[in-house]
């Protein structure tokens, strides 16, 4: 099967906006981590930004000179630098946000060379806000934040909750670099010609389930597989910076701590958790995404409290296993006619045995997309960055998905369901 290039970050140009929050202090390790994913970067500093960061180090991480507010005029320059920097990049990136620089962006004030360049640029943004809750809480800094996010361009990522630098707890810090980065491919990966983000899933309330689920054998033993979650994780952030409402039932996941931020988590251990959870949560939502591999067996006890001895172990095996009921095709037997089903198939085989499995699979248990996968093939499947195989859709449909990174591949799906299936959905 066709790979595609999937480094979303490699030789793009990034201009990096650093306003004056605390969090500034955060940037230079976001600055390394995207020149050494291949990016061109060159960074912008308030003058408020520059006491909390140095433009030096700037400077030095990004390889590119480190731009500040005395260097917008000049009598050598044919061009205003304003200009020159909106024109150069491909993408905004402003992290932190503070208060008055939002402030000065909603409301169209151009009185610095950052305030001059979010005016000028034509592309698109990421919106990383940072400040005190109480300045977040405000309702002028929540006004202007709404004013931000009718721009089609901009991907607004909100201030999470945590300790903040004032000694306060609550909202107004920072999301995590590994985010913003996970942001900023989403937006290179899936913006338009006119340089408009996808908010497609706007007032669309999407459920995902993702990672491996474990089966207790007793306190030392389980059953469970080699699912880490990445894929799921991957297509709930990415509906996610398209403004749908996520909810994310997962196990035991192995992805950035940082790649959770901003959906509704509810982990759980095994198949009968997440049973529960998905009872729920299905009449709520418009559509769901059933990613995660639930372990096949299960203890017909539940497990045992005292471990099992080394020679009892296989009788304890072949005896006492039950399966673990099919959560796939109870989500299909409950789902509202609007409702939008998408299963996943970890498949081994030629690409024709996989097609022949996922339409058997499919109809098997009746979703309305099903996303047949190879797992026994390198660099794809569990625990890889990529993954392809065959999109199954309504009367027998078969794409093709060439390899490629886990998060396109998420956005394509996305894509799918609204495409596919538009009539069941309510997109307005």
């Amino acid at each position: 099967m066709k790979t595609e290039e999937n480094n979303s970050l490699k030789g793009r140009r990034i201009l990096l906006a650093v306003s004056g929050s605390i969090a500034a202090v955060k940037t230079p390790q976001l600055v390394s981590s995207l020149v050494k994913s291949g990016a061109d970067v060159k960074c912008i500093v308030t003058p408020s930004a520059a006491k909390l960061v140095s433009p030096i180090s700037l400077a030095s991480l990004s390889r590119n000179r480190c731009f500040q507010d005395k260097d917008q005029w000049s009598s050598k320059e044919p061009k205003p630098l304003h200009i020159d920097l909106a024109e150069w990049a491909e993408i905004i990136v402003i992290a932190p946000l503070s208060a008055t620089t939002l402030a000065r962006w909603s409301q169209g004030i151009a009185d610095g060379l950052l305030a001059s360049v979010l005016l000028a640029f034509e592309k698109s943004f990421i919106a990383a806000a940072a400040m005190n809750t109480a300045m977040w809480q405000n309702k002028r800094t929540q006004n202007n934040w709404l004013e931000i996010k009718k721009d089609k361009r901009v991907i607004p990522l909100e201030p999470s909750e945590g300790l903040l630098a004032c000694d306060r707890v609550g909202e107004g810090k920072m999301v995590s670099n590994e985010l913003i980065e996970l942001a900023i491919s989403s937006a290179l990966i899936q913006a338009n010609k006119k340089y408009e983000v996808k908010r497609d899933w706007e007032g669309l309330q999407l459920l995902i389930t993702a990672g491996p689920t474990i089966e207790a054998l007793d306190p030392a033993r389980f059953l469970s597989n080699k699912s880490t979650g990445y894929m799921g994780v991957l297509l709930a952030q990415a509906a996610h910076f398209r403004g749908a409402k996520v909810s994310l039932v997962h196990g035991p996941i192995k992805v950035p701590e940082g790649w959770l931020e901003g959906l509704h988590k509810y982990p759980i251990i095994n198949g009968a958790e997440m049973q529960q959870v998905l009872k729920e949560l299905q009449p709520g939502v418009d559509a769901i995404a059933m990613t995660a591999a639930v372990a096949d067996l299960r203890k017909s006890n539940g497990g045992q409290n005292k471990k099992i001895s080394k020679k009892s172990l296989l009788n304890s095996i072949a005896h006492d296993l039950e399966e673990v009921p099919d959560l796939l095709s109870e989500l299909a037997k409950r789902k509202n006619p609007h409702q939008v089903l998408l299963g996943f198939a970890a498949l081994t085989g030629s690409d024709e045995e996989i097609v022949e499995l996922g339409i058997s699979k499919k109809d098997c248990k009746h979703c309305d997309l099903l996303m047949a996968n190879p797992v026994d093939r390198p660099d794809q499947g569990f625990g890889e960055s990529n993954n392809g195989g065959f999109l199954i859709g309504p009367e027998k449909l078969i794409r093709p998905i060439p390899i490629t990174s886990k998060l396109v591949l998420a956005h394509r799906l996305l894509d799918e369901i609204l495409e596919i299936s538009s009539e069941k959905l309510s997109i307005h």
